[in-house]
């Protein structure tokens, strides 16, 4: 039985002791090599008499920072990643929250880390590894570790811009990490291209598969999706053949036509998740790619990554809407109306989680915790928690799950219940528009829409009426010549929400 997610790395530090575990670009690192760094920063965290308290790891994206993650788990405690881009108003509100007992860094960030973290201990990652390491020690504490242990905490901002801290414990990522092993056959000659920032829910398979099948993890920096050329020419390169993606990245690819590469890699799957992906930039990738399996991942980080998965097996048009699927294994979806009651047929209501992979809420804050995770509604017999994720669903004609949108975008307007994703799908089917953000403008009582792409705004006007009832036509449109992405690469609705309010204040 795995009590930690620690136990992984034990056993494939034995097996393949001097095989790559993940390469940063700058650095790559064995099994065996991680497992004598992590058991310093273990160590030393244990020196400090620091046991269940919250750990900061200040870092950028590299071996060290996962080398860290894993120490802070053999030590007892739990992690959070703060990236060193992170706006500093952010990082202020997560140290309130959080309280860490000590920050893990880089001796190039000492500086940096004392001064945005001025009342907490900062261990340098270097020194750390200088220093003797009871390896014993390492163990036995290690060895008191259970699966209700948290793992680590994930900071989210949901829809109101306020970081959430989510919580996950061990039992979570283990349930995660051994379905997406099973499910998808990874082992140790698989290399996985992470792009995905590490405080972020969807590097969580990029972090812990290679700990536990023995496969690569690929760091790719941001920088390198700058120029999606190179980023696919690096694919190449590092001989990856997994991917899990945010849409966004895919799109960006497909859109700026480096899918015609003269030489492409050989991917033998594509996983995305954490936006809907349009088919139409889907249908781009699986024409360079057709003998690749595509896969549609949904899930909040509430439920440590995914809890619905779709493989790709037929055709779709460029304007269908790509289902989610169906449960993944030990995860029950319920999807009820506002009554609280399931829904039947194809009819909308809100998706919520039942499973091992749940979150146990957020980070010192109850009251937002009480609101999302509750009493199923279904059971009033014994205590059994829910995730209410505030998406709306339909089942279609195969019974599969299909996003809808989310409930804080749909809207009342002209006397109709509107999905703004619904607009957003429609305009995306268009050739010429690459993005779109649909939102609402409740004080003008009218729907906006932003796009990026090269047709003219009189052209999209026509062909949205032409696509969607009248009540849905948006009043206004905006032409970008780039989409605004927050920290986690998604569409900044926020931020155009603001926009929005400024530009109509004029």
């Amino acid at each position: 039985m795995q009590n930690s997610i620690t136990a992984y790395l034990e056993q494939t530090a034995k097996r393949l002791p001097h095989q790559i575990a993940y390469d940063d670009l700058t650095r790559a690192i064995t099994f065996s090599e991680l497992r004598t760094e992590a058991f310093c920063v273990a160590w030393r965290l244990i020196a400090e008499g620091i046991e269940k308290k919250p750990i900061v790891v200040f870092m950028k994206k590299s071996v060290e920072c996962i080398a860290s993650f894993l120490g802070i788990a053999y030590s007892r405690n739990f992690y959070t990643p703060i990236d060193v881009s992170m706006p500093a108003t952010r990082i202020a509100k997560i140290t309130e929250t959080l309280s860490p007992a000590a920050v893990v860094t880089t001796k190039a960030l000492f500086n940096k880390a004392k001064e945005t973290f001025p009342d907490c201990v900062i261990l340098p990652y270097e020194a750390m590894c200088d220093d003797a390491c009871d390896e014993e020690k390492v163990l036995a504490t290690a060895s008191r570790v259970i699966d209700t242990d948290v793992l680590y905490i994930l900071f989210t901002s949901g829809s109101t811009g306020t970081p959430k801290g989510v919580i996950i414990p061990h039992r979570s990522a283990i349930d995660y990490t051994d379905w997406f092993a099973e499910r998808f056959a990874i082992d140790e000659h698989h290399n996985l291209g992470n792009q995905a920032p590490l405080y972020f829910d969807l590097s969580i398979q990029d972090v812990f598969l290679p700990i536990k099948c023995g496969c690569r993890t690929t760091l790719i920096p941001a920088s390198r999706f700058t120029f999606p050329k190179d980023t696919v020419s690096l694919l190449v390169e590092k001989k990856i053949n997994i991917i899990v993606w945010i849409p966004t990245a895919l799109c960006l690819v497909a859109n700026l036509k480096a899918l015609k590469a003269p030489q492409l890699p050989k991917l033998e799957q594509v996983l995305f998740c954490g936006e809907v992906m349009p088919n139409k930039q889907l249908n781009a990738w699986r024409r360079a790619f057709p003998e690749t399996r595509f896969v549609n991942l949904y899930g909040p980080t509430e439920a440590c990554d995914a809890c619905t998965y779709y493989i790709v097996d037929r055709a779709f048009d460029d304007a269908e809407v790509l289902p989610m699927g169906k449960a993944c294994e030990n995860t029950e979806i319920l999807v009820l109306d506002e009554e609280d009651r399931p829904v039947e047929g194809d009819g909308i209501g809100e998706l919520c989680i039942r499973g091992t992979s749940l979150a146990y809420g957020y980070y010192n804050n109850p009251e937002k915790t009480a609101q999302a995770f509750v009493q199923n509604p279904l059971n009033s017999a014994y205590p059994e928690m829910i995730y209410r994720t505030g998406d709306l669903v339909r089942r279609n004609q195969y019974g599969e799950l299909e996003f809808v949108s989310r409930k804080d975008f749909q809207i009342k307007h002209m006397g109709y219940r509107i999905e703004l994703g619904e607009i957003e799908s429609a305009a995306v089917a268009e050739s010429r528009v690459d993005l779109a953000c649909c939102l609402y403008d409740s004080e003008r009582s009218r729907i906006v829409l932003y796009y990026t792409g090269s047709i003219e705004e009189s052209d999209l006007k026509r062909y949205m009426e032409d696509s969607v009832p009248v009540y849905m036509v948006p009043a206004k449109y905006h032409h970008l010549t780039e989409m605004p992405r927050n920290l986690n690469g998604k569409i900044d609705r926020a931020l155009l929400g603001k926009s929005l309010n400024h530009k109509e204040s004029k």
